[in-house]
């Protein structure tokens, strides 16, 4: 039991750092503490096209259906219409397209333990409950890609994230207005500080919310599926209940002598959609690399926070003074925002530019137009932050 590195957490962060490792000469581990990979769900399942290639996946069987757009609706009820020109995201089976990716893992060279739970560390080993047995792994390096609550994080006393948003879904019956578009519903009633949703595949969806901090999660979802448009779609039961967190704002430091975090036990989450494996996948790259060559002595864990936030960093940055603009909107703003985006010419630039991964770049090209000064005023709330 003795390994160059040791990744914590099989999740898409975690199989990708681990593969990155291996393929870079490390003898690696990867450690999950659940019994099956891909379990719990704890995601929309909705992913760009970005991030699938970042994963380098390719398409497979775990593609539930494509998405080109999506409707959002103001808490006044005014639909507006958001398109791309081609595909912007799939909705994936979670659970198969992490196990595609642990099986790359595999097939790279890295070892794997299921049911295997990280206690602690001290001295270069590590303690693991593996099976209901105590046992201990010998690593030089190791990355904690094991989620919000990070244990690896946690153990080696290293900051948490900015924030942290409450969320809730479930899937059922569902006939979408166009089953290629998902549905976006805002609003202070319904999901205070972020969103609702519901992800169209197969004459299902996954309708849930994530919103600050306050009132339990089931209490604003009674709200989203009264909402008329909601209820005129849903067709009653519900499965795969899933509830949890979405960490938004890296940590501030995500590096001691020995250990990395990556993807959400870092917060390299997009703080304007909470979606994590795209950014994750980049930066598990890094972790992975980083790792190799620090256990040969030829860097030190260091380069990976400095590559890390080159990479994403300013993203992250500016999506995070995005939410905190939009968070702080009213009902009252939130309906003028989405008239705002409504305008044919804005929709045009929202077609061209739009990008879930990169929302900078419609940001900027926004700014460029007459509408600048409108735009400012919905962001005024938070104008000190944005600019």
């Amino acid at each position: 039991m003795k390994y160059d590195v040791v990744v914590v957490g099989a999740g898409p962060a975690g199989a990708i750092a681990a593969k990155y490792a291996a393929l870079n000469g490390a003898k690696t581990l990867l450690i999950e503490e659940h019994a099956s990979i891909g379990s719990p769900v704890q995601c929309t399942g909705l992913i760009s096209t970005k991030a699938l290639r970042e994963c380098e996946i390719g398409e497979g069987n775990f593609i539930l259906t494509k998405i080109k757009g999506a409707f959002v609706y103001a808490p006044n009820g005014e639909e507006a219409c958001v398109r791309g020109k081609d595909i912007k995201a799939y909705v994936i089976d979670r659970k198969i397209f992490d196990r595609s990716l642990v099986e790359l893992a595999v097939n790279n060279g890295v070892d794997i333990l299921m049911k295997t739970r990280f206690i602690r560390m001290d001295d270069g080993k590590i303690s693991v409950i593996s099976k209901g047995e105590k046992k201990e792994i010998s690593g030089d390096i190791i990355i904690g890609a094991d989620g919000i609550q990070s244990c690896v994080g946690r153990a080696a006393g290293l900051p948490r994230c900015e924030k942290f948003l409450s969320g809730i879904q479930f899937e059922a019956p569902y006939i979408p207005k166009d089953p290629e578009y998902v549905e976006i519903f805002t609003g202070n009633e319904i999901a205070p500080g972020f969103f609702g949703w519901a992800v169209p595949f197969s004459g299902m969806a996954r309708i849930g919310l994530a919103r600050n901090p306050g009132l339990s999660a089931r209490y604003y979802l009674e709200k989203l599926l009264k909402h008329p448009i909601v209820a005129s779609r849903y067709r009653g039961s519900q499965t795969e209940h899933v509830v949890g967190g979405i960490p938004l704002g890296p940590a501030r430091r995500t590096v001691t002598d020995r250990i990395m975090l990556v993807g959400d036990a870092a917060g390299q989450v997009k703080p304007t959609s909470g979606g994590g494996i795209y950014m994750g996948a980049i930066c598990a790259k890094i972790a992975g690399e980083v790792a190799a060559r620090a256990f040969r002595k030829e860097c030190t864990l260091s380069e990976y926070e400095k590559k890390w936030r080159s990479a994403i960093g300013r993203e992250l940055d500016i999506g995070m003074r995005i939410h905190k603009s939009i968070g702080k909107l009213s009902d009252e703003n939130l309906n003028e925002f989405i008239a705002f985006i409504n305008k044919p010419e804005i929709r045009e630039l929202i077609t061209e530019h739009g990008d879930m991964d990169h929302p900078s770049v419609l940001l900027q090209k926004l700014m460029k137009t007459g509408n600048k000064w409108q735009l400012l005023k919905f962001m005024g709330v938070a104008f000190k932050t944005l600019f």
